[in-house]
């Protein structure tokens, strides 16, 4: 049996154990994996702009979280047919839970404890 928050409907297994990750803090890391764990796949024009960076800044960011095992990154070809790749970014089950983990974390740390 599982324990529950009558208020949220969540069980105490979806709330994840506070872990602070020095990956995800870096704040553009942190601002992409927010977004993406919104959504199911971003393409990397949006996720760019949405945050306001430039594509170097973000081709950067994405390679760290990447090399971690956060994002996956996916080169398709453009809509009907055109030459150039369309690059589409999805957190990962581990990113994820890594993201979450992490905001569990930011949450003790202003809750003082």
């Amino acid at each position: 049996m599982t324990a529950s928050d009558p208020q949220s409907g969540r069980n105490a297994q979806d709330t994840p154990e506070p872990v602070f990750n020095e990956i995800i803090h870096a704040p553009v890391r942190l601002r992409i994996c927010g977004l993406l764990d919104t959504c199911e796949t971003m393409r990397f024009d949006a996720l760019r702009d949405t945050i306001g960076i430039s594509d170097a800044t973000c081709s950067k960011h994405l390679k760290t979280l990447a090399d971690h095992g956060y994002v996956t990154l996916d080169k398709r070809s453009g809509e009907g047919g055109k030459a150039y790749k369309v690059t589409w970014v999805k957190l990962t089950d581990e990113g994820a839970a890594a993201f979450r983990a992490h905001v569990a974390a930011l949450r003790a740390i202003v809750a003082g404890q």
